[in-house]
Formats: C-alpha cells, sequence, structure tokens
C-alpha cells in the first residue's frame, strides 16, 4: 500500500473496542505500523482528528458521545481528509440516502458477512469508500413517490415526534403550551393519517420515517 493510515475506533464501551481493535488488527495484518487507537468519547475522537486529520474512523454514531447525525456531519466537514466507516444496525434510510453523496462516508451493518466487514475496511484504509449489499440495494430502491407522513402539518410532525420520544400527551400539552384537548385532537389525526392504532406503532412508524434519531429514541 502507498500510504499507511491511522485507524481510530470510536466507541464508549470497553469490550466493543476490544472487540472492533482485533478485527482491525486481523483484516489488516498485511498493512505496516499500522496504528490504531480507541477512543471512547468525543473530545477525545476530536483530539485524535487533530493529530492525525486522516485517519479512518470505525464508528457506531449511534452508540457514541454524539448528540445527533448532524454532529457527526459537521465533524465530517471538519475533518474533510478522515475516512469514516459507520458499523452500526441503527442506520436510517433518511441517513443512508444523505450520506450516500458523501465519498468519505462507507456504510456497513453489523449483520452482513465478515467477508463484507473486512472489504469495508481495507477500502478505507486506501480512501476509497465501501456500501455493503444491504445499503446498495436500499438506494437502488426508489422511494416511494409520497409518504403518509408528508400529509401531517408541521404541529403534528412534532407532535408524532414526541409521541415516538415517549412523552404523554399532558408532557407534550406542557411542552408545546396547548391544552390536552388540542394534543388530544392532533394524536388523532396523527394515527388516522399514518394508518396506526397504537402509540407502540406510532413510534416505530416514526422511527422509519426518519423522525425520530436511533439515538435519541435510546436516551
Amino acid at each position: 500500500m502507498k500510504e499507511n493510515r491511522q485507524i481510530i475506533i470510536a466507541d464508549n464501551q470497553d469490550i466493543t473496542r476490544l472487540g472492533l481493535k482485533t478485527l482491525v488488527r486481523g483484516v489488516l495484518a498485511e498493512v505496516e505500523n499500522l496504528e490504531v487507537k480507541e477512543v471512547g468519547r468525543r473530545a477525545e475522537l476530536i483530539a485524535e482528528l487533530k493529530e492525525n486529520p486522516s485517519a479512518v474512523v470505525v464508528i457506531d454514531y449511534t452508540l457514541f458521545d454524539l448528540g445527533s447525525s448532524e454532529e457527526l456531519m459537521n465533524l465530517s466537514e471538519r475533518f474533510p481528509e478522515a475516512m469514516w466507516v459507520l458499523f452500526s444496525s441503527e442506520l436510517t434510510e433518511q441517513l443512508i440516502r444523505r450520506l450516500s453523496v458523501e465519498q468519505q462516508f462507507s456504510m456497513v451493518l453489523k449483520d452482513d458477512s465478515a467477508q463484507e466487514i473486512a472489504t469495508a475496511l481495507k477500502c478505507a484504509i486506501t480512501g476509497v469508500r465501501f456500501l455493503c449489499h444491504q445499503v446498495t440495494n436500499l438506494l437502488l430502491t426508489p422511494r416511494m413517490p409520497q409518504e403518509r407522513s408528508d400529509q401531517l402539518t408541521a404541529s403534528e410532525t412534532e407532535v408524532l415526534r414526541m409521541i415516538a420520544l415517549g412523552k404523554s400527551v399532558k408532557e407534550i400539552a406542557a411542552d408545546r403550551h396547548s391544552s390536552i384537548h388540542t394534543i388530544t385532537t392532533h394524536k388523532k389525526n396523527i394515527f388516522r393519517k399514518i394508518g396506526v392504532n397504537t402509540v407502540y406503532e406510532a413510534t416505530k412508524y416514526a422511527l422509519r420515517a426518519g423522525l425520530v434519531e436511533m439515538v435519541e429514541y435510546y436516551i
């Protein structure tokens, strides 16, 4: 290979970092003087990228010290020479489609084959973007002409998002400075428009539609 590159494993769990480190060293055993760093916090990641701005970052951003996908995008813009391998099981369709035009982002899912995961790492170390077959298939599938969530008003969309985050009608009414009757009406209209009957179904719908990031949902 023409150039050795540093690998930064970004995860907040010790056992996950250890497993990824073992995987990286096994897959990239032929790379001379390979340096593998581990970070568990956003500040540590930024410090490493300042030292090595062209590093490869292996990260599941939903389980790291990032508040949203916007923070991930901001970091990629701040360090444009870095390559990012998103190694996750919780990538939303919205995020996948958004990142598909960003050449510094590789995407691989945790249930992909070992061969695909290895290929993603080998591509990243040489500065080449890789998309696993599941991501590629999703990108090749055209969107539906109109999602039912497009029928929701701005207020209904925000109420649905708050429902998916586990807030009660009373809590939503307080947050939005509205009456309980108003929020109850919104909830009925939302359920009718998106074709669901329970909060559980509404939450799944909001997650699929990208109205709620998985990182928000699990906080």
